[in-house]
């Protein structure tokens, strides 16, 4: 009988085509498993937590696979697994869990951050939206609030999806200032694709004035993703954090 494992890891998506495996294309999921399958030497496929898409990034990321080896949760096989991986990944941690535990359905929260730089900045090009435009961060917070007025968040759902329902409970939501730097924090039980990028961007065209907050709740109950502002860039964009029942798995890596 295979053993079950959880991996903690972290990625920086600027040079990968998101998470999941894609023809000819560079993924983390794809990565992560012929890394593992080349050092046991046994077909391994990996589960992740979820998607991200092209240019996203995670500070915390967690994901299961299956093996015949019982020992892969030493110390020794991360620091070698690290060792085969690229400069863009990193693995925390590996943990044996029950056969049952499963990284994406047994998630029962996800926490992203997005960052806009508004003074030009070398050094996060790749990790932040550089837009110098002034935003009213206090109105971006008022929009914020709305969204916890409803559930069904169709209008800023990537269009043509295979989920079953756009129903999502947003626990968190909340836009930072710090310096120059502008920090979203946004937490829900799920999120559909491209959700977090199209709230960032339609907020932020409230914080430029171009619609009001009564507009931006106009935009939620119109449930049409073509009423809603474009999608914010990729490369802000970082999955922080995935909660687990504590009698499933608890993360070993503090949240930053």
């Amino acid at each position: 009988m295979k053993q079950r494992y959880f991996v903690e890891l972290a990625y920086n998506g600027t040079r990968y085509h998101g998470w999941q495996v894609q023809p000819n294309a560079k993924s983390v999921q794809g990565d992560l498993e012929h890394a593992l399958t080349t050092i046991c030497r046994e077909d391994i496929g990996v589960t992740g937590a979820g998607r991200t898409d092209t240019g996203v990034h995670a500070s915390y990321y967690v994901a299961h696979f299956d093996s015949a080896k019982s020992s892969l949760d030493e110390p020794g096989f991360t620091y070698k697994l690290n060792s085969f991986l690229g400069k863009d990944v990193v693995i925390f941690k590996i943990t044996k869990v029950d056969s049952e535990a499963h990284a994406r359905f047994g998630a029962v929260s996800r926490t992203y951050h997005y960052f806009i730089n508004q003074r030009k900045n070398p050094f996060t090009l790749e990790t932040s939206w550089y837009n110098s435009r002034p935003l009213d961060v206090e109105r971006m917070n008022e929009a914020c609030k709305v969204l916890f007025e409803f559930i069904d968040f169709t209008s800023f759902s990537k269009l043509h999806t295979d989920v079953k329902t756009n129903n999502c409970r947003i626990d968190e939501a909340r836009w930072e200032l710090d310096g120059q730097q502008l920090k979203f924090t946004i937490k829900a039980d799920r999120f559909l694709r491209n959700m977090v990028r199209a709230i960032v961007g339609t907020t932020v065209e409230v914080g430029l004035g171009k619609l009001t907050v009564d507009g931006f709740r106009q935009v939620i109950e119109a449930k049409d993703r073509g009423s809603a502002g474009v999608s914010a860039p990729a490369e802000g964009l970082f999955l922080t954090d995935i909660h687990y029942p504590e009698e499933m798995f608890v993360r070993s890596e503090p949240i930053d």
